[in-house]
Formats: structure tokens, C-alpha cells, sequence
């Protein structure tokens, strides 16, 4: 279970997260949604340790993220699987290598056990025999699917994926909810999804979480959402532009 407990954060003088409170429960998939700007990615971010926040907490299995040391800190994120909106893979390894580091991290694995892994990761993301390439030779979409590929290596019990689709072409996008649904399916999994992509990502989470200006607006399900009378949950939710948002 993660627990967000009355977080904010402030931004040169100015809130970027007030007061957000959200509870996810173990198992489930919870998409973060919301107009750009509105604090997903930073609070992702605070969730996993990366951030501080200025107030609040985050619990993660009753445990106190940020009064962690960095020891404990990193042996916690272990159990979390990242998929990060600027790929964040290494330029100096080539593809398999990429995808492996997670598992050379963890330790406990054979050379052929692992080569296994990152064949059979390569294959589930439609990229078979690539392992030999280097990011600087894929394109953005395929950069995004090997990104997937190293954040699930491990098979973590929590997954976080930031804006996964973000600039990529409808195919591609397919693809990389295709990949998330399987995921769901497979079962026992907690994620978090950022997505501006409505339609993409209806059908892959349980439930759904709105950020507006800093501020969480709505938490439900898909049917509570549907039925949600708030007009700014009903504009995004039908897949309106931020212009249209602020009209």
C-alpha cells in the first residue's frame, strides 16, 4: 500500500503540491491524470524518493519514505520499477546491457539467466534483436519500449510510469498500453501511471486520480468518474485540450 499524506511543495515561494492526501492500495493500478503543470511528474517523484516534499508524508508498506538514510532508501527502491519521460537510458551501454543493468544491480542472477531475461524483454516489446544497438541508434518510440523493458526486468511489485506515450505516434502509443495492460493482467503489480491520454489509459487502471493546480480534485473509479459532476473533471476526462481547460 502507498500512502500520500498531506503533501505540498513549494516552488520558488510558489505551491506546486497543496495538501494532497491519496491512498493506493496494494494491487492496484491507479492512473495520475490531469492538465500539464498540474504536479504529476513532481509528485511521482516525492513518492519515490526522489523529491523532498516541504510537508507530509509518503508511506510506502508503512514506511516513512523520506526519514529513510540512502542506504535504506536505495534498498527501497528496488521494489520499484521507474519508466521515466526522458527515457534515462545509458549511452555507453548498448540495448541488452541497458536492460540487463537492473538485474546486475540486484545481484543473484546468472550471466544465462539474465541474457534469457533481456531476450525474452526484447521480444515482449516487439524489438527482437536489438540488443546489440545503442540508444543514439533507436528512435523515440523504440527508446520509450526499451525504457519499459529495464523498468519491469526485475519484476517489481510497484511500478511508476511517467507520461509513458508522451510525443510518440498512435501505433507506437498503442503499443506501449498494450504493454501496461499486459502488465495488469499478469496481476499482483501497483502502479502509478501519468497519462494525458485518456482513451489509452481507461482501460488499464482501476482507478483514477485528478491533479488541478497542485490540488487533488477527484479520486475514483471509472464509474465514478463517468457520473463526476465537477465540470473540470468531466472536460479532461472527455479529452479536452489545457486550452480548452482554462475556458
Amino acid at each position: 500500500m502507498i500512502r500520500i499524506e498531506n503533501i505540498s511543495k513549494l516552488h520558488q515561494g510558489r505551491p506546486v503540491l497543496k495538501d494532497v492526501s491519496l491512498t493506493i492500495d496494494e494491487g492496484t493500478n491507479m492512473g495520475l491524470i490531469g492538465p500539464g503543470g498540474a504536479g504529476k511528474s513532481l509528485l511521482l517523484k516525492i513518492v519515490c524518493g526522489l523529491v523532498s516534499p516541504d510537508g507530509g508524508k509518503v508511506f510506502i508498506d508503512d514506511i516513512d519514505v523520506h526519514s529513510l538514510s540512502p542506504t535504506e532508501l536505495a534498498d527501497l527502491r528496488f521494489r520499484i520499477g521507474m519508466l521515466f519521460q526522458n527515457y534515462a537510458l545509458f549511452d555507453f551501454m548498448n540495448v541488452a546491457q541497458n536492460i540487463a543493468f537492473p538485474l546486475h544491480q540486484e545481484g543473484g542472477h546468472s550471466d544465462e539467466e539474465i541474457d534469457a531475461r533481456v531476450e525474452q524483454a526484447l521480444i515482449d516489446i516487439s524489438l527482437p534483436g536489438i540488443g546489440h544497438q545503442y540508444p543514439n541508434e533507436l528512435s523515440g518510440g523504440m527508446k520509450k519500449r526499451v525504457s519499459f523493458a529495464r523498468s519491469v526486468i526485475r519484476r517489481p511489485p510497484i511500478l511508476f510510469y511517467d507520461d509513458p506515450t508522451a510525443g510518440l505516434d498512435p501505433v507506437t502509443s498503442s503499443k506501449i498500453f498494450i504493454l501496461l495492460q499486459k502488465m495488469k493482467t499478469e496481476g499482483g503489480v501497483t502502479s502509478v501511471t501519468i497519462s494525458h491520454d485518456i482513451k489509452g489509459i481507461r482501460d488499464i487502471c482501476d482507478q483514477f486520480a485528478l491533479l488541478d493546480e497542485g490540488e487533488l480534485i477527484f479520486v475514483g473509479t471509472h464509474d465514478e468518474i463517468e457520473a463526476c459532476d465537477i465540470p473540470m473533471v468531466q472536460k479532461f476526462w472527455q479529452g479536452y485540450s489545457d486550452d480548452e481547460l482554462d475556458t
